[in-house]
């Protein structure tokens, strides 16, 4: 077992990743603001990893401090820029299981990062899948106060080239400033929203 370094975990590397959209895929400039996505990550130790537990305490409990930490990396690369959508995702190494991903996602971890980005009031849409260094993961977005706001629909796609180690699982919250350029299926528009159930 690694010496722990954050809290109860090893976190072996942060990551943070942003990308600018100018225009849309036909040139289109954008309508608007371009759409900003920050994604953060942590390449953390699997205390699990090759054995199976009934109880994933390990990850569970101190996960409200990584949530922490993870909101803070978002809020200094976001730079005071409003967020609009979020969602979050974990790659497990080949040791682990999906499960084990799972633990690091909970409510408990998600609610400190809800908490810097202003609050939120829909529940963070989640995905995440086992592989290798450099396995790919689509990140689901969605409005944070209304997942109904179907402009907000998006994914942002990462990778990491040299984790998940198999006792590894790379942690990964991804969030956005607007919804899609030129965005124009109907729904409800963001400045629509009543925010009262997180739906609508």
């Amino acid at each position: 077992m690694p010496q722990p370094n954050f809290a109860s975990y090893h976190v072996r590397k942060w990551f943070t990743q942003v990308e600018e959209t100018l225009a849309n895929e036909t040139g289109a400039l954008a309508d608007g603001e371009p759409v900003r996505k920050i994604v953060v990550a942590a390449a953390v130790h699997n205390p699990y990893a090759g054995r199976f537990s009934e109880n994933l305490d390990d990850i569970v409990t101190d996960s409200p401090k990584l949530g922490e930490e993870f909101g803070r990396r978002i809020a200094e690369a976001a730079g005071g820029q409003a967020i609009e959508s979020y969602g979050k995702a974990c790659l497990v190494g080949t040791g682990g299981e999906y499960e084990h991903g799972n633990a690091f996602l909970t409510a408990v971890f998600a609610d400190p990062v809800r908490e810097s980005v202003g609050g939120g009031k829909s529940w963070v849409p989640s995905t995440g899948k086992r592989g290798a260094p450099g396995t790919t993961v689509d990140v689901p977005l969605a409005h944070k106060d209304a997942l109904y706001v179907r402009s907000h629909y998006d994914t942002v796609t990462v990778s990491f080239t040299d984790t998940p180690g198999p006792d590894e699982v790379v942690v990964i919250f991804a969030v956005a400033t607007r919804g899609r350029l030129h965005a124009r299926l109907g729904g409800i528009k963001a400045d629509e929203i009543q925010g009262q159930d997180g739906l609508h």
